[in-house]
């Protein structure tokens, strides 16, 4: 009965002296003096800005989603197709067609009596094309052979999907020396 006596006494001193003040006074003191000495400063806002309304007329446009318009467009697009303007995609492939025009230049032309051989250089090989050749990607046909030039025409698509024809040529490149 003693002991438990003696721990009841040891457990209301302890509980005693945690209610003490621990410092924590002294924090709340300090907290207090920085709170008077400390100035808010509050930028102060800016005006919005004014924004003019702007009246939208739509009458006499036209409009982009109107379903007679899209049809059009798509017979148009039907129409280009059956036209005949396209690449021969069945044909086999020529050499020179793997290469891009840009990394092609003409470096002279061979002539063995039956027609005229233009001489297309990429990278250090040189291959000859004479009229009919189809050279670069975008399934350009050579037209023309000369002495100083080749012609050919070009079947690209353009933004509809459409294909067209354009011209190009390789011009003889002077020798290095």
């Amino acid at each position: 009965m003693r002991f438990l006596r003696g721990l009841v006494i040891l457990f209301l001193a302890l509980t005693l002296q945690a209610c003490g003040d621990s410092g924590i006074g002294e924090l709340q003191s300090w907290m207090e003096q920085v709170r008077k000495e400390t100035q808010v400063k509050v930028n102060p806002l800016q005006e919005p800005k004014v924004f003019v309304p702007v009246s939208y007329e739509s009458g006499g446009l036209y409009d982009p989603f109107d379903q007679v318009k899209l049809l059009a467009v798509i017979e148009r697009i039907k129409a280009a197709k059956e036209s005949g303007l396209k690449p021969d995609l069945d044909r086999p492939r020529e050499a020179l067609e793997g290469f891009p025009l840009e990394s092609m230049k003409m470096v002279g032309t061979f002539d063995n009596k039956k027609k005229l051989q233009g001489l297309i250089q990429v990278g250090k090989l040189i291959y000859p094309v004479t009229v009919g050749s189809y050279v670069g990607q975008n399934f350009g046909k050579v037209i023309s052979v000369s002495d100083t030039r080749v012609d050919l025409v070009e079947t690209v698509q353009d933004a509809t999907g459409e294909w067209m024809e354009r011209k190009a040529s390789l011009e003889l490149q002077e020798a290095k020396k």
